[in-house]
């Protein structure tokens, strides 16, 4: 499996793509779609929302699961997918959707994020 080397992810297998102007986007990655299996169903916060890095930011449900989904870095949601919200499915067919764009609180927590090599070789040894 390849990961995008331009975005940054998590160990709880959230991506996050940089934009511009402290700007960014927020999904899973194919490997937590893999191991969801069907999905069925996903809440996700309102814009305007505020969340902090590592704090919950919706779910995600399965056939087999309910997982949480965390937030990479603190951040002020400023949009929703409602197509992948209301089609929770079509991540199946491409998992590196756009779940939020966020407008970040703090740029260096970044720094706390895989590249995707080690994101790769942490799946990897899981």
């Amino acid at each position: 499996m390849s990961y995008p080397q331009n975005y940054k992810y998590t160990k709880d297998h959230e991506w996050i793509e940089l934009l511009a102007n402290k700007k960014a986007r927020v999904g899973v990655t194919s490997y937590a779609v893999e191991q969801l299996g069907d999905i069925v169903h996903m809440d996700l916060p309102k814009v305007g929302a505020q969340v902090k890095s590592g704090d919950s930011f919706g779910t995600i449900e399965s056939t087999k699961t309910v997982s949480d989904l965390y937030m990479p870095v603190t951040a002020k949601v400023t949009a929703v997918n409602d197509a992948v919200s209301k089609a929770p499915e079509t991540l199946q067919e491409n998992s590196y959707q756009w779940l939020l764009e966020i407008e970040l609180s703090d740029e260096s927590e970044l720094k706390t994020l895989l590249e995707a090599s080690a994101y790769e070789k942490f799946v990897s040894e899981s």
